[in-house]
C-alpha cells in the first residue's frame, strides 16, 4: 500500500532529525580551528577527544555535554559559540571498570576555562563520587577566559573544592598534557597523581617572564616548570611519560593497582608467580661490609609477583623508593630506603614523598609493605633549619595514622629515630620480619662508642685498639635482629630467599584487619 503524503513529510522530517544531529555532533567534534588543529598535531599532541578515547577501552568512551555552549553574554565572543566549548567530558572504562574523565580542548579558545567549562567538569567530578568511580583529567589548557572575568576564577574554585571533597573518596589522576598555569595547577596538585609528558608539558604559578621581572632569573618553560623539573626537584609529578600515547598507558597501568573507591579492596590479579618461590640469591644479596652500598628496587623486585615494580615519583628524592606491586596477586603499596642515594637516609624530600604515599595507600584500602635499610635521618644545618623536624614527623604521622595492613622486613640498618619512624611494630605494624644482616640499634656501632667511651678513649694510651674491641662487642650485642626479636619488636627472623612467601601469608592473615579509631573531626598532621 503506497504511503500517504503525511506519512512521507514525517518520514523525512524524522530523517531531517537524525541527519541535523550527526550533522552538530561533526560540528561538535571538529569544534576547534583547522589552524589550531594542525598546530597541536605539530607538537606531536593528540587532540582532547582523541585522548579520552585512547585513555578508555576501545568503544567505551561516552560523551557528555556534547552541546553545552558558552554563555551569550561574554564580552567579545558572540560570534564564536563552538558546541562543547573548550573541554571534553564523559565516562569510560579502563580494564573493564568505569571511570570518568574530562580532557580540556586547546583548539578552542586555547583550552581557556568559561563559566560552562568548569560546569561541565564539576558535573562529572560529581557523578564520580555519586557514582564511586575514579576521575581522571587530562589538562591542555591556556588558564582562566579573560573575556569572562571573576565567574572564570569561580568555575576554579569549584573545582578546586570538588578536588578536596573527593580527596580520598576516589582516586584523582591528573595528566598534564599541555601548559598549565597560574590557579590551574592547584586542581592537579590536590588529586592523589600527577602525570606530565616531556617537553610538551609545564605548570607553574608565574611564567618565565614574571619571574625575570621579579627576580631577575632567567629560563626558559622547561626549566622552569617543564616534567624534567617537577619529576626531579620540586616533586610535582608523580610519573613523566616521553609522549602522549604512553602518558595514556600510564595512567591505564596505574589504575589498574588502585580500587573504585575508599570502600572497596583494591584489584586481584591472579598470579603465576608461585605464592612460595623462594630466591636463594638474597640470601647473599647484602654485602659483607656494612657501608657497601645496594639497590634496594632490586631486592623488590625479587620478592614482588613477576618483578614487576611501578615506581612512584622516581626521580624524587631517590634515597627514598614508592611504588605499587602485587604479592600473590594482592596489590600494595611499597616503600623501601635505598641505600644507593644517601646510604637510605632520611631527609627532609624523602620524608615528604614517603608519607603522601603511605596515606594515598591508606585512603583506598592498599596494604603497606616496607623494606627498611636506614642509617638515621640526615644531619646539617641545611636540614635543620628547613624544618626536618617537621617534615620527619608527617611520615611518622602517616605511618602511624594508617590503619591498613603494614608489613615491614629489615634488610639491615634500622638505626635510632629512624627505626621507629619506618613501619616499627611501636607504631602498629602488624608483622615485622628481619633478615640475619639486619642490625637494629639506637645508632651504629662507631658512633656509640664514640659517645658511650669517649672519656676512656681520650686517655688510653692504647685508643684505637680499645675502640676496636668496643666497636667488635657493641656490633654483637646490638647490631644483629635477635636484641629486637627477644623483646617481641621483629616477629621472627628469616632467611633472605624465604622473604616472598612469607610476606604473602602475612598479608592475606591480615587482610581481615578492623583497626579502631577515636572519635574525632579529623588529626592534625604537621603540614
Amino acid at each position: 500500500m503506497a504511503a500517504t503524503d503525511e506519512e512521507r513529510a514525517s518520514t523525512e522530517s524524522t530523517q531531517g532529525k537524525l541527519e541535523r544531529m550527526q550533522a552538530l555532533r561533526d560540528e561538535a567534534r571538529h569544534a576547534g580551528s583547522a589552524k589550531a588543529v594542525e598546530r597541536q598535531r605539530s607538537q606531536g599532541k593528540l587532540l582532547a577527544r582523541e585522548r579520552a578515547e585512547r585513555l578508555c577501552d576501545p568503544g567505551s568512551f561516552v560523551e557528555l555535554d556534547r552541546y553545552v555552549r558558552h554563555r551569550e553574554s561574554n564580552f567579545g565572543m558572540m560570534e564564536r559559540r563552538p558546541w562543547g566549548d573548550a573541554v571534553v567530558t564523559g565516562y569510560g572504562e579502563i580494564f573493564g571498570r568505569k571511570v570518568f574523565v574530562f580532557s580540556q580542548d586547546f583548539t578552542v579558545f586555547g583550552g581557556s576555562l568559561s563559566e560552562v567549562f568548569a560546569e561541565k567538569i564539576c558535573k562529572v567530578m560529581d557523578m564520580a563520587v555519586k557514582y564511586g568511580c575514579p576521575v581522571i583529567g587530562i589538562n591542555d589548557s591556556g588558564g582562566a577566559r579573560i573575556q569572562e572575568g571573576v565567574v572564570s576564577l569561580a568555575g576554579y574554585s569549584e573545582i578546586f573544592w570538588r578536588n578536596v571533597q573527593a580527596s580520598g573518596v576516589v582516586p584523582q589522576i591528573s595528566l598534564v598534557m599541555g601548559p598549565c598555569a597560574g590557579g590551574a595547577v592547584y586542581s592537579p596538585a590536590i588529586t592523589d597523581f600527577v602525570l606530565m609528558v616531556e617537553g610538551s608539558s609545564y605548570m607553574f604559578i608565574t611564567g618565565p617572564d614574571v619571574v625575570k621581572t621579579v627576580t631577575g632569573e632567567e629560563m626558559t618553560f622547561e626549566e622552569l616548570g617543564g616534567a624534567a623539573t617537577h619529576a626531579s626537584r620540586s616533586g610535582v609529578a608523580h610519573f613523566i611519560s616521553p609522549d602522549d600515547d604512553a602518558c595514556l598507558e600510564d595512567a591505564r597501568y596505574l589504575l589498574s593497582f588502585l580500587p573504585q573507591n575508599n570502600l572497596d579492596a583494591p584489584p586481584y590479579a591472579e598470579p603465576a608467580d608461585p605464592r612460595d618461590r623462594e630466591d636463594v640469591e638474597l640470601d647473599t644479596f647484602i654485602p659483607d661490609s656494612p657501608n657497601k652500598p645496594y639497590d634496594m628496587k632490586a631486592v623488590i623486585e625479587r620478592v614482588v609477583d613477576d618483578g614487576q615494580f611501578l615506581e612512584v615519583h622516581e626521580r624524587f628524592a631517590e634515597n627514598v623508593v614508592c611504588g605499587f606491586a602485587r604479592l600473590g596477586g594482592h596489590s600494595v603499596g611499597v616503600v623501601g630506603n635505598q641505600p644507593r642515594s644517601l646510604a637510605g637516609v632520611l631527609d627532609i624530600d624523602s620524608a615528604v614523598k614517603a608519607g603522601r604515599f603511605v596515606r594515598t595507600c591508606d585512603a583506598f584500602n592498599i596494604p603497606l609493605v616496607t623494606f627498611i635499610d636506614v642509617p638515621g635521618f640526615l644531619p646539617g644545618t641545611a636540614q635543620e633549619w628547613g624544618g626536618i623536624i617537621r617534615h620527619g614527623a608527617k611520615l611518622l604521622y602517616a605511618y602511624a595514622e594508617a590503619t591498613v595492613p603494614k608489613l615491614a622486613v629489615i634488610t639491615r640498618k634500622a638505626y635510632g629515630g629512624a627505626y621507629a619512624v619506618m613501619s616499627s611494630k611501636h607504631i602498629r605494624a602488624d608483622f615485622n620480619f628481619a633478615w640475619p644482616t639486619a642490625e637494629v640499634a639506637v645508632m651504629g656501632p662507631e658512633g656509640a662508642v664514640n659517645i658511650v667511651f669517649r672519656k676512656e678513649l681520650e686517655v688510653a694510651d692504647d685508643a684505637d685498639a680499645r675502640r676496636a674491641e668496643r666497636i667488635a662487642d657493641y656490633r654483637e650485642r646490638f647490631a644483629n635482629p635477635y636484641t629486637a626479636a627477644e623483646r617481641g619488636y621483629v616477629d621472627e627472623v628469616i632467611e633472605p630467599r624465604r622473604t616472598r612467601p612469607m610476606l604473602i601469608d602475612a598479608l592475606e592473615t591480615s587482610l581481615t584487619k578492623r583497626e579502631p579509631r577515636p572519635r574525632r573531626k579529623h588529626g592534625n598532621i604537621p603540614l
